[in-house]
């Protein structure tokens, strides 16, 4: 029988004073940057740069930078034409490697999405073909995964580029040895709300995953919900989790000053988790 991964106690936060302060009084086990536009002025970095030392001296040594989801209302879309999208690929670019220079100087990790799902189709468009613009991100992934080595990490979403659920798809982004970020509702919404297609592709990509986001959803849109409140079946996902791996709590809060519903996810995994361990459960 594989050893199940103990749940432990993720967390994500802006570098804001009051939001690290709220994380900290937790001591989480993982911490994870969510970082905005504003992180990449000069005195934003070494904001950045302060409070992952914080973390780092109060909570752990285990933490994930989140490159930005957005510059200047566009999503920071790998798949973005740099003819049509200059300011935002640069930002793209010296964005990811600023983050990947904290991550070697306090040997921590960048997280980089592979895509979104939003404006991912707009982007697409603009390339002759699919086939096109993904080659376009993938080769944009392989330059990263070089650059950033054991750093760095690639997300999936949803959208018609770089997603989990899919054995096609799975098999290839395994074949090319990307060290991965797992998030379980977006793969659970790019599979309909399948249980068996989100577990699949969990144990597939299991080896190679090295940070999950555990987030319940109804595998309709978006929704990131806290664990327990959708149709997520934490009982199966748990056990095909790999236990060398980090995770967070990547839920929506009610006010992102205070991390009850974060907290409260990771005691609804923590009872699935005993529950899977009593001497009379069958894995």
């Amino acid at each position: 029988m594989e050893k199940v991964k103990k749940p432990e106690l993720g967390l994500k936060a802006s570098s804001s004073e009051r939001q690290l302060a709220d994380r900290l009084k937790y001591r989480p086990t993982v911490f994870e940057f969510f970082t905005s536009e504003a992180d990449f002025t000069k005195e934003g970095l070494k904001r950045l740069a302060y409070a992952l030392e914080l973390v780092k001296n109060e909570a752990t040594s285990r933490i994930v930078l989140h490159h930005p989801m957005r510059y200047k209302g566009e999503f920071t879309e790998l798949v973005a034409p740099q003819k049509t999208f200059p300011e935002l690929c640069r930002f793209i670019r010296q964005s990811t490697e600023d983050l990947l220079q904290l991550s070697f100087d306090y040997d921590v990790q960048t997280l980089l999405h592979g895509s979104y799902a939003r404006h991912t189709q707009k982007m697409i468009a603009l390339y002759p073909s699919l086939a096109q613009a993904r080659a376009h991100v993938y080769a944009t992934l392989d330059n990263y995964a070089e650059l950033g080595k054991d750093h760095i990490m690639f997300e999936n979403s949803f959208s018609p580029i770089f997603y989990y659920g899919e054995e096609e798809e799975d098999r290839y982004i395994a074949a090319r040895g990307y060290r991965l970020a797992f998030d379980v509702s977006h793969c659970f919404i790019r599979a309909h709300g399948s249980n068996q297609a989100l577990t699949a592709s969990l144990q597939r990509l299991k080896k190679q995953v090295v940070h999950y986001h555990l987030v319940d959803s109804f595998g309709k849109k978006h929704d990131s919900l806290e664990l327990g409140k959708g149709a997520i079946a934490w009982e199966k996902v748990l056990p095909c989790l790999n236990p060398a791996a980090s995770s967070i709590y990547e839920v929506q809060l009610r006010d992102e000053n205070d991390a009850r519903e974060q907290v409260a996810s990771y005691h609804y995994l923590m009872k699935i988790y005993d529950k899977l361990n009593e001497p009379n459960s069958i894995n």
